[in-house]
């Protein structure tokens, strides 16, 4: 079984004994098909590490569209793009307005440029900038929850923060998340930031090491419970080998086409799950 497999399934298990239930209480997620309250059981506080030296931290459980899930953290970090007109799938389709827009969220926030004693960065850059010239800092981290443009955001940021650790020639990173929908979404993050781990420590000369993963409100939809049970029931796989262009040197000149998973085997959901918005 795979480490990421073994954590997916002891969080759902989790979530399903021993969480909350929010079923008499007032919701703010609606079911995009009939508009009725989106419920939750959910557990406060998850946090789980993945030592991406050791393998690559993608479910076989359930299948996770990895290509898509690379294609939405260069779309965020790389591009720094707030408009779905410059991803590739429709998963943002739902918050864009009619040109495409999710407004002042995700990718519009790591590309504001801001004043330091060593000159204008965005968040992304300045990120760069500190890997390369000034490893051992404590101070590396990127926050895109910025109150004062909340109102123009068309969804608030869910994965809202990273904060990055050099120790000796290893990065490590914590990854912060609000709210996090356990079926849909917990791999898909886990993938995009384990990638961007990839991604910034082979450009700066540094080893990966530590992906932390924290999680305030890790929730299961009621729509969504029946299939967790199916799908912590599947046979586990082995963990793929990931495969990346090392003659990259560049943030900035990777694309979806510089990664692939070697031998990745996994079991396909039996059916869509619905949504709630």
């Amino acid at each position: 079984m795979s480490y990421a497999d073994e954590i997916f399934k002891a969080n759902i298990k989790d979530i399903l004994e021993s969480g909350f239930s929010d079923e008499k209480l007032e919701v703010r997620p609606r079911w995009a098909d009939d508009n009725s309250p989106a419920h939750t059981i959910k557990k406060f506080c998850i946090v789980n590490r993945y030592d991406l030296s050791k393998e690559f931290p993608i479910t076989s459980l359930r299948y996770t569209n990895f290509k898509a899930a690379v294609d939405e953290i260069l779309w965020i970090w790389q591009k720094k793009s707030n408009n779905v007109k410059d991803l590739n799938s429709h998963i943002w389709d739902s918050w864009a307005d009619a040109n495409g827009s999710i407004g002042k969220a995700y990718g519009y926030q790591l590309g504001v440029k801001h004043t330091y004693k060593e000159g204008e960065f965005d968040q992304v850059d300045r990120v760069l900038y500190d890997l390369a010239h000034n490893p051992q800092s404590r101070r590396i981290m990127t926050n895109i929850y910025a109150h004062q443009d909340l109102h123009e955001m068309n969804l608030y940021p869910c994965a809202y923060s990273m904060t990055f650790n050099v120790s000796g020639e290893t990065l490590n990173g914590i990854l912060n998340q609000r709210s996090q929908d356990m079926l849909v979404a917990n791999n898909w993050n886990i993938v995009q930031y384990s990638i961007l781990m990839h991604m910034l420590a082979q450009v700066s000369g540094l080893k990966v090491g530590e992906l932390v993963h924290v999680i305030a409100d890790a929730h299961l939809y009621d729509r969504h419970i029946e299939t967790a049970k199916e799908v912590i029931n599947n046979q586990s796989y082995n963990a793929p080998k990931l495969i990346i262009d090392t003659t990259i040197t560049s943030f900035y000149d990777f694309t979806v086409d510089s990664f692939a998973l070697e031998n990745y085997e996994y079991h396909k959901l039996g059916k869509k799950l619905p949504v709630a918005v």
